[in-house]
């Protein structure tokens, strides 16, 4: 696959940050993508893809100011490149393409 090859769980996780906005850290992630997906999503892999995307140059990183309630330890949010951002536009096309003239609903079954 190439560096802008999506592959599913890439693809959710881009659009979540995207639907979180500012608010699109680790945790904030890993519960907004378990909430849409209605399946349970671990914070390892939810880590595991953000590190992947970040390495593609799809995702940018900062850290937060540290918090009290965090033990003085900062968030780190996350935000689509540009790059990225082109990235997911094409998969999500791509998808819709695929799903032009399917009977997804089975009504024709």
């Amino acid at each position: 696959m190439g560096r802008n090859t999506l592959g599913t769980l890439e693809q959710a996780v881009m659009m979540v940050i995207l639907a979180l906005g500012d608010g699109a850290y680790g945790v904030a992630i890993r519960d907004e993508l378990s909430r849409r997906t209605r399946r349970e999503h671990t914070l390892g892999a939810v880590y595991t893809t953000l590190d992947r995307l970040t390495a593609k140059e799809l995702l940018e990183s900062h850290l937060g100011e540290p918090t009290p309630t965090r033990g003085g330890r900062a968030k780190r949010y996350f935000k689509l490149t540009g790059e990225g951002r082109q990235a997911l536009d094409h998969a999500v096309n791509s998808r819709h393409e695929l799903e032009v003239g399917l009977d997804l609903a089975g009504k024709g079954a």
